[in-house]
């Protein structure tokens, strides 16, 4: 009897365990059915945003997350990851170039020099945005000019503006008279004006030079050739007009030697009347750094006669990124009037939408840009060589300038040099 009880039991206990042992393998059945599963993967790509990767240098302001925290709010497709890379132009150059010739895809978005652009897009590592450009309903008016010619290579554009800089002149406001201060605001003045006024002025509040810019034999040089020839358009006249002013009475005997630095220190210490440099020397200046004894309200700010040659940084998409589309739409807003706003008032860089030069935002968090004669150099900036060999362009520019304005022989070699380099593509 023990024995039945015994038997009867476990025939129960394995009953029970066979009837639990279908229903699982019934709800196992029903959870794994196909159209479970497109429902789960679908509901997970959903919640997935594509990454993109931008290539973009340090920022000590707080500009650049600013604009990726916004665009990254305004994005349901897309999440935007920036890997900083280094301040140091030089590095950066041959970290991002080391990169693209791999054939990497790493970076998506890509900060580049404005004189790299043609470079890069003549190796081919540049998608062309025009017709992005189209379909978002950008024209390139809408832009910096020279910010945007940097860009344009054999035709096409390959970069927006990231935030532009551009040479200036700087004149004191307290030797000029009103009448001569407003011709150099308008920016309706040649270079031979510009040397009758610093052969006039020199002299008057303890100055002992007339005009300083940048001509020793380095990528400066470069940069004053291109303003001097109005982008290499009157080369000759351009070179004469250089020496001219190199063997002033009114110049300094090592002015060939000088760089930007030699520049701002005459002008700040109230040596120079006039001065060529990049806006950098108006926040010196501002501050009040060691050294300087000129204070702003006796500072004025004016186009330079042809216009001035612009520096900077551009976006451009690498053509090797599995995410075009996306890095487009990061690029767009970020070079948009949206982007370049907040670029402008959280890091204080010029903007390079044209539109927000005369936004009160962006005035008000800008002194610079408060100045007329700075909103007229804006308007009227020249872009260097666009070149894919533009490292040895520019050594051919400085070496044929340098060589002429050292010696005043030779123009026509030294033009036709010039002009065959500059032509380069």
């Amino acid at each position: 009897m023990k024995i039945l009880k015994s038997f009867f039991f476990l025939f129960i206990i394995f009953a029970l365990l066979t009837l639990a042992a279908c229903s699982g393998d019934d709800s196992d059945n029903t959870n794994n059915t196909d159209t479970n599963n497109e429902d789960t993967t679908s509901e997970d790509t959903n919640d997935e945003k594509i990454t993109l990767k931008l290539g973009i240098q340090n920022d000590n302001t707080p500009a650049t997350q600013a604009v990726i925290d916004a665009f990254n709010a305004s994005q349901e497709k897309y999440v935007a990851e920036w890997d900083a890379l280094t301040n140091d132009s030089a590095q950066m150059h041959d970290q991002l170039l080391n990169s693209l010739n791999s054939g990497s895809s790493e970076y998506d978005v890509l900060s580049l020099d404005v004189v790299w652009a043609g470079e890069f897009a003549g190796a081919g590592f540049l998608e062309p945005i025009d017709v992005f450009m189209n379909d978002s309903g950008f024209s390139k008016d809408q832009f910096n000019a020279g910010s945007m010619a940097s860009g344009n290579y054999t035709g096409k554009q390959y970069t927006l503006p990231f935030f532009p800089d551009l040479g200036l002149l700087y004149y004191r406001s307290d030797i000029v008279s009103e009448e001569d201060a407003a011709k150099l605001d308008s920016g309706d003045y040649t270079y031979d004006d510009l040397y009758a006024m610093a052969e006039k002025y020199t002299g008057e509040g303890d100055t002992k030079y007339g005009f300083l810019y940048q001509s020793k034999q380095y990528e400066g040089l470069t940069v004053n050739v291109t303003e001097f020839t109005n982008a290499f358009s009157d080369i000759q006249s351009g070179l004469e007009s250089m020496y001219k002013f190199t063997t002033a009475d009114f110049s300094p005997s090592d002015l060939l030697n000088y760089t930007e630095a030699e520049t701002h220190t005459n002008f700040e210490q109230g040596n120079a009347v006039f001065a060529r440099n990049w806006p950098y020397q108006f926040g010196r200046i501002k501050g009040q750094e060691e050294g300087v004894t000129v204070s702003l309200d006796q500072v004025g700010i004016a186009p330079l006669p042809n216009g001035g040659s612009v520096g900077g940084w551009l976006l451009g998409i690498n053509k090797n990124s599995e995410n075009i589309d996306g890095a487009w739409a990061f690029i767009e807003f970020a070079a948009s009037e949206e982007g370049q706003k907040i670029m402008a008032t959280e890091g204080g860089y010029l903007p390079g939408f044209n539109a927000l030069l005369e936004d009160e935002e962006v005035v008000a968090g800008n002194e610079l840009l408060s100045y007329p004669g700075f909103q007229n150099a804006l308007a009227n900036t020249l872009a260097r060589p666009v070149s894919p060999d533009y490292n040895a362009v520019s050594d051919t520019i400085q070496v044929e300038a340098h060589k002429y304005l050292s010696s005043g022989d030779g123009i026509e070699t030294a033009a036709s040099s010039i002009e065959q380099a500059a032509k380069a593509e």
